[in-house]
């Protein structure tokens, strides 16, 4: 079982932007947290991140059709809020998508009330930090 894990812009800044709302873990540390939670030694995680709208959409398409992953977990960022670019290339594959959100969007500002990928993806999972995209990678994996 192969899952592709996507983060999206800004968050190779955690632990040091806005900790309040993202916690004091960097990427590393919620890295390192995902790999310790799936003891499973037949799920295979690769990690990505981008700042870049182009690369998440060509890492979309590569995890899809390249490295042929079972399934993604993608944390778009502020993406999710407009880039039906995004929407568009998770509709182009055939490879389940969950999204995920480490803040809870619905406690905060208005204009992230909506996501435009979410539509597209088999479900949303947010507010519950790096757990979860930890319960996104049991849900893939079972």
């Amino acid at each position: 079982m192969k899952i592709g894990i996507i983060n999206g812009p800004n968050l190779n800044l955690l632990g040091v932007r806005e900790p309040e709302v993202y916690g004091r873990d960097t990427l590393a540390d919620i890295e390192a947290n995902i790999r310790s939670a799936i003891s499973d030694p037949d799920v295979e995680l690769q990690f990505h991140q981008s700042n870049s709208e182009a690369e998440i959409i060509d890492l979309l398409h590569s995890l899809a059709y390249n490295w042929k992953v079972d399934g993604i977990v993608m944390n778009p960022g502020s993406y999710s809020h407009y880039s039906y670019a995004i929407r568009d290339a998770i509709s182009a594959i055939d490879v389940p998508v969950i999204e995920v959100h480490i803040s809870n969007t619905q406690a905060r500002e208005g204009f992230r009330h909506r996501s435009v990928t979410a539509g597209a993806c088999k479900g949303k999972i947010e507010g519950l930090g790096w757990v979860g995209y930890v319960l996104a990678v049991v849900y893939l994996s079972s």
